[in-house]
């Protein structure tokens, strides 16, 4: 049973929801950091990069991940049955060199729409003293809701991540990192494994001793999702700031007056014509932030906008169409009943952020969402089918339909709609018990390692005698040995 003690606090969460990202130390001694450094060289020096296989062949990386502060950090941000993602990797960055570029991670080469809220995170893990002149991995705080960046870097906040040998970042999946440039004639590791949640929250997960949202008022979309962290109903939060003094700040020609504004108006939810339509205009603001924010101001404005919110699902930015996904996730239920039409729309990326928005929405979807979205499994796009098999795993019914469909979303030509699929199936857990015949056979033909990785979650998950036989028979006959090398082979 988990340490309370551990958990984050909430002034950790906050910076978590505000930051995208929150440091962690390890209680392990220094000595056991060297050894892990040890270790890594010289799986290095005989085989390369081991890639996916860091964990089995530096098996004591594991003491990491059942270090207290990680479980409590990725406990309080994914819920207390999160699980280790199958993809992993140690990064190296061998000086001297510039550094790498900025990105966000991708999907394994895949496109996929990102959902703000937290399902997905990682850690990245020092095994050696990081100063910044060893070239740290560094983040731009708050990026991990943007899909781009600024257009000048000077207007960006770039923070490298330093600390000594067992310095942990809990981070977002979607925030923007690279590494730094390493003056020194040194190697720098970083372990970057990565966690997904099982579960939607239905309370606080974190030491919460005050549910309220107490964090910046200038961002209304870290407030919604604290508020969903929380399982809803944390919201009674004052602008501080009358309704026309808010509208007047629309206007202004500073960015952050605007973003102010914009916030304070999701705080005050007002869903009065004016607040709709002047909110609307926002929507199609060449700043992505305004955009984001106004989104999730109108979701919280509840019938009034829900038109507004629908139109723009139709713009021919799909800039604007993804902002306004958000916004009707953000305001679930009322918003279901168009989404539904959506699902039938002719257009591919209509049907798809619909899909999304019913997924991103989880339970308040209902069942009646659920059964529609089984109806897209053959659907001619690639985008709305993966998107889909992502959503019905949100969504968790747990109805034998959606079972059905997952299993047979194992068959797909796609790699990404499988791989999807068989993480569905994992999140419905021991209700997914029909599945697996599927899971079995994925497990040991599908090509895709994902594939093959997200079905032995989902076993696990199910947990009946079928499916812990066919886990156990896998796992004995691919069994690897960490101590065999191109030196020792048996």
């Amino acid at each position: 049973m988990i340490d309370s003690t551990s958990l984050l606090n909430d002034e950790q969460m906050r910076k978590f929801l505000s930051n995208g990202f929150v440091k962690l130390e390890t209680q392990l001694p220094k000595h056991f950091h060297e050894r892990i450094y040890e270790q890594t060289e010289a799986v290095f020096e005989k085989d390369g990069n081991p890639g996916n296989n860091i964990l089995p062949r530096v098996p004591e990386l594991g003491k990491i991940f059942s270090d207290p502060a990680v479980v409590g950090g990725l406990t309080s941000v994914l819920g207390p049955d999160y699980v280790m993602h199958v993809h992993r990797h140690p990064h190296v960055n061998r000086g001297p060199n510039e550094g790498g570029g900025w990105h966000k991670d991708s999907y394994w080469g895949f496109r996929k729409i990102r959902s703000h809220r937290t399902r997905w995170a990682m850690i990245f893990y020092y095994p050696q003293d990081t100063p910044l002149e060893k070239g740290p991995t560094g983040v731009i705080p708050g990026t991990h809701c943007s899909e781009g960046r600024c257009e000048n870097e000077k207007d960006e906040q770039h923070l490298p991540i330093t600390g000594e040998a067992g310095t942990c970042a809990l981070v977002h999946f979607d925030l923007w990192h690279r590494a730094y440039p390493n003056t020194l004639s040194q190697m720098r590791y970083m372990m970057k494994f990565q966690f997904t949640r099982m579960s939607e929250p239905v309370v606080p997960a974190w030491n919460c001793s005050n549910r309220r949202w107490n964090g910046s008022k200038d961002r209304f979309l870290w407030a919604k999702h604290w508020d969903w962290h929380c399982g809803g109903g944390t919201l009674d939060v004052s602008p501080g700031i009358s309704k026309d003094s808010l509208l007047a700040e629309l206007h202004d020609e500073d960015d952050s007056v605007r973003l102010r504004a914009i916030s304070g108006l999701g705080f005050l939810r007002d869903p009065s014509v004016t607040v709709v339509d002047n909110l609307a205009v926002l929507l199609a603001d060449s700043n992505e932030e305004l955009r984001l924010n106004a989104a999730y101001a109108l979701g919280a404005l509840g019938s009034n906008a829900l038109a507004v919110l629908s139109e723009r699902l139709s713009d021919r930015s799909e800039d604007v169409r993804l902002v306004a996904a958000h916004g009707l996730a953000q305001m679930g239920g009322l918003a279901v009943p168009t989404l539904l039409g959506g699902l039938k729309s002719e257009e591919a990326s209509h049907r798809a952020f619909c899909a999304f928005a019913l997924g991103d929405m989880g339970k308040l979807s209902g069942s009646e969402a659920g059964l529609a979205l089984t109806k897209l499994v053959s659907d001619e796009s690639e985008l709305v089918r993966f998107t889909v098999a992502e959503a019905l795993g949100f969504v968790s019914c747990e109805t034998d339909e959606i079972v059905r469909a997952l299993s047979s979303l194992l068959k797909d030509d796609s790699g990404q709609v499988r791989y999807e699929a068989a993480y569905g199936l994992a999140r419905i857990g021991s209700k997914a018990g029909s599945a697996v015949k599927a899971l079995t056979k994925a497990l040991y033909d599908d090509e895709n390692r994902y594939v093959s990785g997200h079905s032995v979650t989902a076993l696990q998950r199910i947990k009946s005698p079928e499916a812990n036989e066919s886990l156990l028979n896998y796992l004995s006959s691919s069994r690897w040995c960490s101590m065999t090398n191109k030196e020792s082979t048996f």
